[in-house]
C-alpha cells in the first residue's frame, strides 16, 4: 500500500443520477469523497426515449474540473462505470451518430417473437448464457435492423455507454469486457463476440471491436480534455465498466469465486441484481428455464445473477406523488410504511407492467385489484407492499441460486444505495431466513476505484481488495427476527407468479 495519499476518480453514472467520486488511498485505508453530483434520466423526443449524452459529458467534465481543483497532482487515473445494454454508434471520422436510446424506450416491446423466429431461444441462450430481457443490446439492434435504420448503414463502431465516455476522454475506442457481457451478443465460453449470432441476425460484423479486460490502461486524457479539466498526467483506466461488476468487486466477503459459494450478493438500487460469483459460466437447461444470466466480473469471474426490479418501483411512486404536490422525503415514506399493516398486499415486482408505466402507484393498485387483494390506499401501505414483495422475490431467487450452485448459501451481502433502507434489509433477512450483511453503500464507485488502484500497483488480488474494503468501511448485520410469519405470505406470493405474466 502507498505511504502517500493517491487519488483515483470514479465517474459513476446511474439511471437517475451521476457523480464523480474520489477514492483516496493511504496506507491500508481507503475512503471515498463525492466531488460532484448531477441529475440523470431519459429525455423523450417525438415519443422516443434517449439519454442526453452531451449533457452528461458536460457534467462529467465539470466534475473532473472540481476534482482537479481539490486533489491536483495526487490524481493517478480516472474510470467510468454505467448501466449495461445501451450503446452508441460512431460513423466515418468518429462522428457520433445520435444520442443512445434509453433501455426503457418501448420500441423493443414484443421483439422476442421476431428474434426467436430467426434464432430459437434455446440456441441464443446456449450461445450467450444471458437472461432474456427485451431491452438487451441484441434486441435493440434487431429493432434498428427491422426499421431499416440508416444509422446501421453508416456505422463503423459500436461502443457501449461507458465505452463512449472512455472514447471521449482519450480518443481510444475499446469495448470493455464486463459491459460487453450484457449485450446478449457475447459468448462467455469462447470469450469473444458471438460471430454466430451477429451473422444470424444480419448485423454488420465490423462494428464490433476488440474486447479488453477491466484494469486496461487505455491511455492519457486527450489534450483538449486535460486542458478543459485541469487534469495533468492522468491516465484513463477501465474499471468493471458495468456498474454491477464494480459493485460486486467491492463486496466485503472473506472469500472469492468458488464452485460452491457460501454467500450471494444483492446490488441494490434502481435494480436489485441478485447472484453469486463463480469461476465459470453456468449454462444449462435449469439456468435457461429460470432465466438467469452469466455476466462478466472483475478478476476473470462470472456473475451468475438475476435482475429484479428494485427500488425503481418506489422511486417512480415518489415521483408521481411529488408531481401531485405531495413532496415526501425517503425517511417520511419509510416511517409511513412502518405504521402500515404488514404482509397484506403483494405484487409481482418483475411484471412487465412495472417496467415503465405512466403512473406506478396506479399500476400497483391495478395489479392488486386484478389479483383479488386489498388495494393499498395510503402511501405507507404502498411502500410496504413494494418492500415486502421485493423481500419475497429475494427469497425465491435465493432458492434458485442454491439450486443452480448446489451450495447452502448462508449470507446475503447487500451493497449499493439500498443498504440505507434498513426496513428492506431487515425484511430480506426475515423473508429469506438468512443472515444479511449490508454495506458499503457506495459499492459501485468503490469497485471502480479498486480496479484503478490495482492497475496502479497499490492493491493486489481481488481478495486483498475485499480485505481493504472490510478494513475501511463499516457494515451492518441483520439476523432473522420473525422468519416464520413470512411463510404463508410467501405461498401467496408464489401463487401470484403461477397465475400471472411475470414468469421467472
Amino acid at each position: 500500500m502507498t505511504t502517500t495519499t493517491r487519488a483515483y476518480l470514479a465517474v459513476d453514472l446511474g439511471a437517475s443520477s451521476g457523480r464523480v467520486v474520489a477514492g483516496l488511498l493511504h496506507a491500508d485505508r481507503l475512503r471515498l469523497q463525492e466531488v460532484y453530483r448531477f441529475e440523470n434520466g431519459p429525455v423523450t423526443v417525438c415519443g422516443r426515449m434517449h439519454w442526453d449524452l452531451l449533457a452528461q459529458w458536460a457534467h462529467v467534465q465539470q466534475g473532473l474540473r472540481a476534482a482537479a481543483a481539490e486533489f491536483g497532482d495526487r490524481i493517478a487515473s480516472v474510470g467510468v462505470d454505467t448501466w449495461g445494454v445501451d450503446f452508441g454508434l460512431l460513423g466515418r471520422g468518429d462522428e457520433l451518430l445520435g444520442n443512445p436510446y434509453h433501455y426503457r424506450d418501448p420500441r423493443t416491446s414484443g421483439i422476442f417473437k421476431e428474434a426467436f423466429s430467426r434464432v430459437p431461444r434455446e440456441k441464443i441462450f446456449a450461445e450467450t448464457g444471458l437472461q432474456f430481457m427485451e431491452f438487451n443490446t441484441l434486441f435493440q439492434l434487431l429493432v434498428m435492423a427491422q426499421q431499416r435504420s440508416p444509422l446501421l448503414d453508416v456505422a463503423e463502431r459500436l461502443l457501449m455507454v461507458p465505452d463512449l465516455f472512455h472514447w471521449m476522454l482519450t480518443g481510444e475506442k475499446a469495448n470493455e469486457f464486463t459491459d460487453v457481457s450484457t449485450t446478449q451478443l457475447y459468448n462467455p465460453l469462447r470469450g469473444d463476440w458471438s460471430t454466430h449470432l451477429i451473422q444470424q441476425f444480419g448485423f454488420p460484423a465490423h462494428i464490433f471491436g476488440p474486447i479488453v479486460p477491466p484494469g486496461t490502461r487505455l491511455g492519457p486524457l486527450q489534450a483538449p480534455v486535460a486542458e478543459a479539466t485541469g487534469l495533468r498526467d492522468v491516465d484513463v483506466v477501465l474499471p468493471g465498466s458495468h456498474d454491477t461488476a464494480s459493485a460486486v468487486m467491492a463486496v466485503p466477503a472473506a472469500s472469492v469465486a468458488g464452485a460452491a459459494p457460501d454467500w450471494c450478493y444483492i446490488s441494490s438500487g434502481t435494480w436489485s441484481l441478485m447472484g453469486v460469483e463463480t469461476p465459470q459460466p453456468v449454462i444449462n437447461e435449469t439456468c435457461s428455464q429460470l432465466n438467469f444470466t452469466n455476466e462478466g466480473g472483475v478478476g476473470d469471474t462470472i456473475r451468475l445473477l438475476k435482475n429484479i426490479a428494485g427500488l425503481w418501483l418506489l422511486q417512480e411512486c415518489r415521483r408521481i406523488w411529488n408531481q401531485q404536490g405531495r413532496d415526501y422525503d425517503w425517511n417520511t415514506l419509510i416511517q409511513a410504511a412502518g405504521t402500515a399493516p404488514p404482509l397484506v398486499s403483494l405484487i409481482r415486482p418483475d411484471d412487465p407492467a412495472f417496467l415503465a408505466p405512466q403512473d406506478m402507484p396506479e399500476a400497483i393498485r391495478q395489479q392488486c385489484r386484478s389479483t383479488g387483494q386489498a388495494v393499498p390506499e395510503t402511501e405507507g401501505a404502498m411502500v410496504r407492499c413494494i418492500l415486502e414483495s421485493l423481500a419475497l422475490r429475494y427469497r425465491t431467487v435465493l432458492g434458485w441460486l442454491r439450486e443452480l450452485t448446489g451450495a447452502p448459501i448462508k449470507t446475503i451481502h447487500i451493497v449499493g444505495g439500498g443498504v440505507r433502507n434498513q426496513m428492506l434489509c431487515q425484511m430480506a433477512a426475515d423473508a429469506c431466513n438468512c443472515r444479511v450483511v449490508a454495506g458499503p453503500d457506495e459499492a459501485t464507485a468503490l469497485g471502480n476505484v479498486l480496479v484503478q488502484a490495482h492497475t496502479d500497483g497499490q492493491v493486489g488480488s481481488l481478495a486483498q481488495a475485499r480485505e481493504l474494503v472490510r478494513n475501511s468501511f463499516e457494515v451492518t448485520e441483520y439476523v432473522p427476527q420473525e422468519p416464520a410469519r413470512w411463510d404463508e405470505p410467501y405461498q401467496r406470493f408464489q401463487k401470484l407468479h403461477e397465475d400471472g405474466p411475470g414468469g421467472n
